[in-house]
């Protein structure tokens, strides 16, 4: 992967969760970070039974910063619909856009370089609390995923929270969103028409174009609410 080199723990679990190479952060038993003179490895002991089935898909997993096909091997495999999400969570728009105007002044990587993607979970309330940040969008996501995953308690508060990405959406981030269990991704560029139809399908809120006290709600709309 061509990701920055950060929080590298975090993606390598939350990129194993969203994938699918494993189904729980119990899984992955370690992490062995080992840097190279062109770039830096990551050696990770999963559970046997998920090694087994990592061979049987004989993927390769390997990608670029830009596209989150890179490597599958079939139509199938690379448009993965999630499991339906059945959260009867609701969102205040005004929270929504709280969390928003909150992101700029949390994005330190891009303050610096102005070359990075984020994601964040909010709370129900608008408030953030976990940013990630990453050349990749994908890639800041995993991180994400990874960060929740790592505390139970924050896992569980997962379904009542929700995920901004600082990219437009594409249907990997739809899928990598709906996979974690949460039922709304706000975006501040547009989806893709592949993205809004997989939002639909496995009952994922999707917002794009959210900035500036306005967004557009693509999918399930229906847990916004506007006052």
């Amino acid at each position: 992967m061509l990701a920055t080199a950060q929080d590298l723990d975090d993606f390598a679990l939350g990129f194993s969760l969203s994938e699918g190479i494993v189904e729980s952060a119990s899984e992955l038993y370690d992490i062995d970070v080992q840097v190279r003179d062109n770039g830096i490895e990551l050696h990770c002991e999963i559970a046997t039974e998920r090694f087994v089935q990592l061979k049987e898909r004989r993927r390769t997993l390997a990608g670029k910063t830009g596209c989150g096909l890179c490597g599958a091997e079939s139509l199938a495999q690379a448009v993965r619909y999630p499991e339906r999400l059945t959260s009867q969570s609701v969102f205040a728009a005004a929270n929504i856009m709280r969390a928003l105007q909150s992101m700029q002044a949390r994005q330190e990587l891009q303050q610096q370089t102005g070359a990075t993607h984020a994601s964040a979970y909010a709370l129900a309330d608008g408030t953030l609390s976990i940013v990630r940040e990453d050349v990749g969008r994908h890639n800041a996501l995993d991180k994400l995923v990874g960060a929740l995953a790592k505390n139970s308690a924050e896992s569980e508060l997962i379904r009542h929270g929700f995920v901004i990405t600082t990219s437009r959406a594409s249907f990997e981030m739809v899928q990598k969103t709906a996979s974690a269990g949460v039922s709304l991704l706000v975006a501040v560029s547009a989806p893709t028409g592949l993205a809004v139809r997989v939002a639909k399908a496995c009952g994922l809120t999707l917002l794009g174009f959210a900035r500036e006290n306005r967004y557009v709600a693509y999918s399930h709309g229906e847990r916004i609410l506007k006052q």
